[in-house]
């Protein structure tokens, strides 16, 4: 297993874990020599805010540096993108043949990746991932409530979560089951509202429960994020059964951290899926 990364301090990190790193950036195209010739990609790149580096140069750029130099070396692409492709903003159901007509910007962004991924790459899998939570991706979140935080914008608008453990399942259930340039929407089986998530994450911390701002202090644009996303195509084509389907077993766990030299489950190690599976 190779990982690409900018950093000498991961590579090292990278090296203690088994993994064979490799130095270099997706958004400078020479740097990307030293990619090996492998079986699978895992494309799961995130912006770094301190990078001074753009959504557009990151998403788009980056992904056609390494489209150019991995294409006709590798067998299969998975993409990881994100559900802000969706636009719909009506509290409607979404799944993958829903159309894509995302008005905000990282959306477009999101968008225009796939776009280009499927223009070059026809038979690579695009996994639309929603809000990923789960050990050490609360911590912004559990400071904001103990400090008393305010909730602006439309409490009733749906989330659409999925707790990191469940994402890896599916990004490997995917590698093993996945249809041929086929799209997958990655999410868990309960959208919750806005309300419900800080309301329960509040109370399992003990901190008081978080305050709403006047509806005329909202602002105009704040209930654009209002879908519900299905998970029926990750469920029934590629038997993915989730371990936390709900915020309210996902949550619990989410805080309690991992032990740092616990073995780890084998995400694919899970219940008997269908019979002749």
């Amino acid at each position: 297993v190779f990982a690409l990364t900018r950093s000498a301090n991961n590579a090292r990190v990278l090296c203690d874990s088994g993994i064979e790193p490799v130095i270099g950036d997706v958004t400078d195209a020479a740097s990307l020599v030293r990619l090996p010739e492998i079986d699978t990609i895992l494309y799961a790149v995130g912006l770094d805010r301190s990078s001074g580096k753009s959504q557009h140069e990151v998403y788009v750029g980056g992904l056609e540096n390494v489209l150019d130099r991995v294409l006709g070396k590798v067998r299969r692409f998975l993409y990881v993108s994100s559900t802000s492709v969706y636009g719909q903003n009506g509290g409607e159901w979404v799944d993958e043949t829903s159309d894509c007509r995302p008005e905000a910007e990282n959306g477009k962004v999101c968008r225009n990746a796939e776009l280009l991924l499927h223009s070059r790459f026809s038979a690579a899998n695009i996994l639309r991932l929603a809000g990923i939570y789960g050990p050490e991706r609360l911590v912004a979140r559990l400071a904001a409530l103990r400090a008393g935080m305010t909730l602006e914008g439309n409490l009733d608008a749906w989330l659409n979560l999925i707790h990191v453990d469940d994402a890896v399942t599916a990004i490997l259930a995917c590698e093993c089951r996945g249809g041929s340039g086929t799209t997958y929407l990655v999410c868990d089986d309960n959208p919750c509202r806005r309300r419900e998530f800080y309301s329960l994450l509040a109370n399992l911390i003990g901190a008081p429960p978080p305050q709403t701002m006047p509806a005329a202090g909202i602002a105009v644009d704040s209930a654009a994020l209002n879908k519900r996303c299905s998970n029926r195509r990750v469920r029934e084509e590629l038997k993915v059964v989730l371990r936390y389907p709900s915020i309210e077993i996902g949550l619990p766990a989410a805080l309690t951290p991992s032990a740092p030299n616990a073995p780890r489950r084998n995400p694919l190690d899970s219940p008997p899926l269908q019979s002749g599976e």
